[in-house]
């Protein structure tokens, strides 16, 4: 009998009870913006700011409406203008380039290698093209973080890290983020603290700090946050700093607080299910498998499969195949579906080919894992995966 998946793969784990009943408890006091207080009460919003910078190992941290807001409110706080060229991943999601866009800058997009992770040789030869890296660690690849600090150092190259998928992840034990001079966390539903939208901007640096609250909306009440610099460090920038308000509300930051106390046990839970199925997919002829480094600590919320060199016929055969069984793949080399994900989808950004890349981004399968999937989902999931691509691969992929 042929086995078939019945499990959702955008179905995520309920909000914890007690971040229910602390959302009903804001929703009462109908005390939603975050500078709604009363008296010296700190409120939602400064006190998930404080433990988020805690639990990352920083001195700052800004609540935000979303990651792509994040993303952006770091380059107008680092001093990207209009017509400023900005280096960003050629393998990443919409909300990157877009951030960048926003700003008026340019994408000038760097290419992606079989570890799906961003070129280090070819950020090499264009790091003297741009003085701002955006770095997306997209699916929760993280590259050679020494290597790449070291090219944008000598360079003279300021990065702001793209978290979205590495929130809880580590190099060499630094948390992903701590290594530019911000890291940008989304609370977007599938990532792994989930508001429905929300962001997160951390920082050492006092003056992006300082530049990124006033950019969310602070008017003049920046000294009601926990984690951001003291008043001096407002003293000056907060009359030419303009007001792109996209805070965050209270009644977000109750529904991800109790979240973030379990984010350890939810992370490990996520790198099980992705070696569940990892393991089910290992040898599995004509599919080649993302080894992760030792030096990554990595979150697995989805997992990715390279078919290299398969034909698109070949591939979408796969697909076909696999969801008549009830698992869903994105596939990066197909026309955009459901989201964009690939330097040549944005077509508002002028690029040169990158052929290495398009061969490697023509290869890509994906599917989410989560946390609503046991171990034995994962281990069908996998099984299904390997019987349709060793059946197709057999057929002669090409």
């Amino acid at each position: 009998m042929t086995e078939c998946f019945t499990g959702s793969f955008t179905q995520q784990e309920p909000i914890p009870e007690d971040a229910i009943a602390r959302a009903v408890e804001v929703m009462r006091s109908g005390r939603l913006h975050r500078y709604n207080l009363v008296g010296d009460e700190p409120g939602e919003v400064s006190l998930l700011e404080a433990e988020f910078a805690e639990a990352m190992g920083a001195k700052y941290c800004l609540a935000v409406a979303s990651g792509g807001y994040a993303l952006a409110c770091a380059l107008r706080a680092v001093g990207v203008k209009p017509g400023d060229k900005v280096l960003t991943n050629a393998f990443t999601l919409a909300p990157v380039p877009g951030a960048i866009a926003s700003v008026g800058a340019v994408p000038l997009f760097v290419g992606v290698t079989e570890e799906l992770v961003i070129d280090l040789d070819d950020l090499a030869a264009k790091a003297d093209r741009a003085k701002v890296l955006m770095l997306s660690h997209m699916r929760g690849h993280i590259c050679d973080m020494d290597r790449l600090m070291a090219i944008c150092d000598t360079a003279g190259v300021t990065v702001i890290e793209d978290c979205a998928h590495t929130m809880g992840a580590r190099w060499r034990g630094t948390p992903s983020g701590r290594h530019g001079i911000a890291g940008c966390y989304s609370t977007q539903t599938y990532k792994h603290l989930n508001s429905g939208e929300g962001g997160l901007l951390v920082t050492d640096d006092d003056e992006l700090a300082a530049r990124a609250v006033m950019l969310s909306g602070s008017y003049m009440l920046y000294e009601r946050h926990l984690a951001a610099p003291g008043a001096e460090a407002f003293a000056e920038l907060r009359y030419d700093t303009p007001n792109v308000s996209g805070r965050m509300d209270h009644l977000r930051a109750a529904i991800l607080r109790p979240q973030l106390a379990r984010l350890s046990q939810q992370c490990a839970a996520w790198t099980e299910r992705y070696r569940a199925v990892e393991e089910g997919l290992r040898d599995t002829p004509g599919l080649t498998l993302v080894e992760r480094p030792e030096a990554e600590d990595f979150v697995g919320s989805s997992i990715q499969v390279l078919l290299l060199d398969w034909s698109e016929a070949a591939i979408a055969e796969v697909l076909r195949r696999c969801a008549a069984r009830g698992v869903e793949l994105k596939w990066f080399g197909a026309e955009p579906t459901g989201f964009t994900s690939r330097y040549d989808s944005w077509r508002y950004v002028r690029s040169e080919r990158m052929p290495a890349t398009d061969r490697v981004l023509r290869a890509i399968l994906d599917t989410r894992l989560p946390l609503t999937f046991s171990l034995d989902d994962c281990r069908l999931i996998a099984r299904i995966i390997r019987a349709e691509v060793a059946a197709i691969h057999q057929a002669g992929p090409a």
